[in-house]
């Protein structure tokens, strides 16, 4: 709160409480905690999201960061495969030395997106989506576990080493570090649709905190970031004195986000349709059920623990005015809480460019199809 707002503050509860006496002040509810961290809104980028480079999106141009800023933004995810700056034999399965093997050339590619960014003003949240030993997503062997196995975690800290060692001289106004995208602990590493359940809270504990020393060697001052348990949807109070942030996720209901998403689904094509709000297979889904599904991380807030939403929206299947009714709820939840937000993805099915949504009329922007709809509900808030 700045001074001025202080005293203004402070000299209207001193008056109500002259006038009132002491019972006013006792009524008067305690003010909403600050966030600790800024309430950024801006997006995730993908360039460097696949383990196999050669499989890899086309790459985000400078122009895109503009326009991202000229639209009101002020924040990118860069979620990371490690597989991708490496260098080893992708005819077989990677082992634990190659694990190591930097490709310099392919890190300085990071280092360009990250610097284009910087240029526009963004803030840049660095990402591992895949770390040493997991991924929430299938497609690549692993050759240990992060969460069982300390050869895999001592990889996992050179590899935020590194960043920070890179990122040394850099602003926390201008980088953070998210440790690893969405915990969880899967039966079947390469099973998409094994099940899965939460980290045990210690262990998370012993492997951010490892983490957050490796990456604060560097620089005390780096700000580090912890994705919530459960595949981002859970606190995780075993870590609140840490001073490490964490990153909430914007999709629930599954049933609204992945609307037909195979990887999200085992039967994707025999789904109650999406209404928002209304009655979905056997729940009712409304803003109340948003409001209790956030209150944990609200709580969180008022705890003095910073809370930033690093993945938010909507696959392409879900109908177009469903989608914006319920990712309305959602904004309007985490803002008003002073919780930020970056939509999955800039450009692509979960973009507001090119979703290939087949019931949105598309404005022409300089070549692509922007969602002018959702840009525009976007930066209301």
């Amino acid at each position: 709160m700045q001074r001025r707002t202080f005293i203004q503050h402070t000299g209207l509860l001193a008056a109500a409480v002259s006038a009132s006496g002491p019972a006013v002040l006792a009524s008067t509810p305690a003010p909403a905690a600050k966030n600790k961290l800024p309430k950024w809104k801006g997006f995730n980028l993908l360039d460097f999201f696949s383990p196999n480079p050669a499989q890899s999106r086309p790459a985000t141009r400078e122009e895109y960061f503009k326009w991202m800023r000229d639209w009101g933004f002020d924040f990118v995810r860069i979620p990371i495969a490690y597989p991708a700056y490496l260098k080893f034999d992708r005819s077989r399965n990677i082992t634990p030395e190659e694990v190591y093997q930097i490709d310099e050339q392919a890190v300085e590619r990071i280092d360009n997106l990250v610097a284009m960014a910087h240029k526009h003003g963004l803030h840049v949240s660095l990402n591992l989506h895949r770390a040493p030993g997991y991924c929430i997503n299938a497609g690549f062997h692993e050759p240990y576990n992060l969460w069982r196995d300390q050869q895999a975690q001592d990889a996992f800290n050179f590899h935020w080493n590194m960043w920070a060692k890179r990122y040394k001289n850099t602003s926390s106004d201008k980088i953070s570090f998210d440790l690893v995208n969405e915990p969880s602990m899967r039966e079947d590493m390469n099973d998409q649709h094994s099940k899965s359940g939460p980290v045990p809270g210690e262990v998370y504990r012993k492997v951010a905190k490892a983490a957050a020393e490796a990456i604060r060697k560097e620089n005390p001052k780096h700000l580090v970031i912890a994705d919530g348990n459960s595949g981002g949807s859970t606190v995780i109070p075993e870590i609140t004195d840490l001073n490490i942030g964490q990153s909430c996720r914007g999709y629930h209901p599954g049933i609204i986000s992945h609307y037909k998403a195979p990887w999200a689904n085992k039967d994707p094509e025999n789904l109650p349709m999406p209404k928002w709000p209304g009655q979905v297979g056997d729940k009712y889904l409304s803003r109340a059920m948003l409001e209790e599904f956030y209150k944990p991380w609200i709580k969180l807030v008022n705890q003095g623990v910073g809370v930033h939403c690093g993945e938010c929206g909507c696959w392409n299947k879900t109908p177009h005015d469903v989608f914006l009714a319920w990712f309305g709820d959602v904004l309007d939840i985490l803002t008003s809480n002073g919780i930020g937000f970056a939509l999955w993805e800039f450009s692509g099915s979960f973009g507001v460019l090119d979703s290939e949504r087949t019931d949105v009329a598309y404005e022409n922007w300089h070549g692509h199809k922007l969602d002018r709809k959702l840009l525009n509900l976007m930066a209301k808030y």
